[in-house]
């Protein structure tokens, strides 16, 4: 058993929902769970480095962002992340300029599919200027 952040009152560890006060996830944080570390160097406002696989107190990523950002979501310019949009991006779901990933939308780069404005390699890949005719 642990304590609910919210009402002090006895949960079960690993509950979804206080049974008294109705705090979702009640045994974490008040800032959430899971690891995120943010450089104190910016750039342009931006972190130099940011790395999140952090989740708020409901269960929403915390997405990484930064010059370089690392995590499950990520927006940066050199972007590691499941789900990313950046510059360069090495993702299982990309928006990019360049993109190394499953799946992409980028000017260059290589995916399994792919739609590509200049360049593309990959197994199952179009170009943009080829799909915008059927629309």
């Amino acid at each position: 058993m642990k304590t609910c952040r919210e009402c002090q009152q006895q949960v079960e560890e690993g509950a979804r929902k206080c049974p008294h006060c109705g705090a979702q996830y009640p045994d974490h944080p008040k800032d959430g769970w899971g690891f995120e570390y943010k450089d104190k160097n910016t750039l342009f406002g931006l972190p130099i480095v940011h790395i999140s696989f952090k989740y708020r107190p409901n269960g929403t990523p915390v997405p990484a962002r930064g010059i370089v950002s690392i995590g499950q979501f990520g927006i940066g310019v050199i972007n590691i992340s499941q789900f990313g949009i950046g510059v360069i991006s090495v993702s299982q779901f990309s928006i990019s300029v360049f993109a190394l990933s499953q799946f992409a939308i980028a000017y260059s780069g290589i995916a399994q599919i792919g739609v590509f404005v200049q360049e593309g390699v990959g197994q199952f890949v179009t170009y943009f200027e080829d799909l915008a005719k059927y629309f």
